[in-house]
């Protein structure tokens, strides 16, 4: 299976599962189309610290190609890594954006968990979908288009996994980071 044309090669829709690497190396190489690019750039910021959890997430972008994600938590950080491509239009066949986003763990005001839990006729629960988002202290550079533009919005990141996109296994491992970053809010910092 196939996604759109990117840079005249086919990219796959459907991407290898990460969960099962319970290392961010293992899991970005298995995951990631550019994992090197990722990891070097986490590698500058984490300057050594562990990497106590993390997630991942890819998508194929009709217009832009590949969009991709790697969010670790360190105890104190959150570090975000976004590789992108960008439109043909935008630069040379090939380009892309790689940036790094740190936020720092005092920041994060809210931790939020949505699962959505279907029962089977025998009363059997699975979860098949995951939605977590973490409610930030700075404000949203932008308000969205149907409020007042002095409508102060607090900034906010945002992971969703479902059965279709990630599985069962990256559904359980984006709970997982969830539980591990609401653990660290509002603790003292090591």
């Amino acid at each position: 299976m196939s996604g759109s044309a990117f840079g005249g090669g086919e990219l796959p829709a459907v991407f290898p599962d990460w969960s099962p690497y319970q290392d961010l190396e293992s899991a970005a190489r298995a995951y990631l189309r550019d994992p090197d690019l990722a990891l070097e750039a986490l590698e500058g910021v984490l300057g050594g610290a562990a990497v106590l959890g993390f997630t991942l997430e890819r998508f194929v972008n009709e217009v832009n190609g590949v969009w991709q994600e790697v969010v670790v938590c360190d105890g104190n950080r959150l570090i975000l890594w976004h590789g992108e491509d960008v439109p043909p239009d935008d630069g040379p066949a090939g380009s892309m954006t790689s940036s790094v986003r740190v936020v720092p763990i005092s920041t994060v005001t809210e931790v939020g968990c949505r699962r959505r839990i279907t029962r089977a006729p025998n009363g059997a629960t699975r979860v098949d979908s995951i939605d977590v988002y973490l409610l930030l202290s700075s404000l949203d550079e932008s308000a969205p288009v149907d409020e007042a533009p002095a409508t102060p919005r607090h900034d906010a990141l945002r992971f969703g996994k479902t059965l279709d996109d990630g599985g069962s296994g990256q559904i359980a491992r984006l709970e997982e980071f969830a539980r591990l970053v609401s653990s660290v809010v509002g603790r003292p910092s090591r």
